[in-house]
């Protein structure tokens, strides 16, 4: 489902993400191209264990003259996949080369993953072929 996020950055900052319209559901990251994958991780951490229905997307219209909007950002539109936010976390005893986990854990935090989020993209890719 697309949701707007209003995205302001100050100097010497990263990019910040508001969502509109699920209050108190903040994303950040260093580039912009690693924010729609940070939101994606928001959302899935704001709803992870809560119970409240996830409210529906509206379009940037609806907020745009809003005072809490009125900083100078922009607005952008990030696909979030509703099916993943939901989705209960199983703790796993895994095995890897040190190695292996060491650049695993430096690709994830170019990519302002964790190191669970990292291995999660990259299982589904390899299943889906994507």
């Amino acid at each position: 489902m697309l949701y707007p996020i209003y995205v302001h950055k100050e100097e010497n900052s990263a990019y910040c993400a508001i969502f509109p319209d699920i209050p108190g559901c903040f994303a950040g990251a260093d580039d912009i191209q690693a924010l729609p994958r940070a939101a994606q991780e928001a959302v899935e951490a704001h709803f992870g264990a809560d119970e409240d229905p996830i409210p529906s997307a509206t379009p940037p219209d609806t907020w745009t003259a809003h005072p809490d909007y009125q900083d100078g950002g922009f607005w952008m539109l990030v696909d979030i996949d509703l099916s993943r936010v939901r989705s209960r976390a199983v703790r796993l005893n895994i095995s890897l080369p040190e190695n292996l986990v060491q650049r695993i854990d430096a690709t994830a935090r170019q990519r302002g993953q964790s190191r669970s989020a990292f291995l999660a993209t990259a299982a589904e890719r390899e299943m889906t072929g994507v």
